[in-house]
């Protein structure tokens, strides 16, 4: 069994992404989000520790978020640990977080 390494709450959510690392790209669907990362499904070829750019869509706005891909489950999708380079993107994902709510 693997062991549980997230360290925030995770919310079961219903977003649209699209997501582009270096050599790929693809669109999916956001199914869980906390404020240290998220899993997306989707197809696509990607490899962990990977950089990925993120554009999730928000009824008022397009959020773009980047982060490093920390595993991949073949034909299901990948998880995402945020990378935050300025406040501004933690204020974003907390904004994503309350539109959830």
């Amino acid at each position: 069994m693997m062991q549980e390494r997230r360290n925030a709450p995770r919310l079961q959510t219903n977003l649209n992404v699209r997501w582009e690392t270096l050599h790929t790209g693809g669109r999916g669907t956001v199914c869980d989000l906390s404020t240290s990362g998220c899993f997306i499904l989707t197809g696509g070829e990607v490899t962990p520790p990977e950089l990925v750019r993120l554009n999730i869509a928000l009824p008022s706005e397009m959020a773009t978020l980047w982060g490093t891909i920390v595993y991949v489950i073949g034909e299901m999708g990948f998880a995402v640990r945020f990378v935050f380079g300025s406040d501004a993107d933690e204020d974003l994902v907390q904004r994503l977080i309350a539109s959830v709510y």
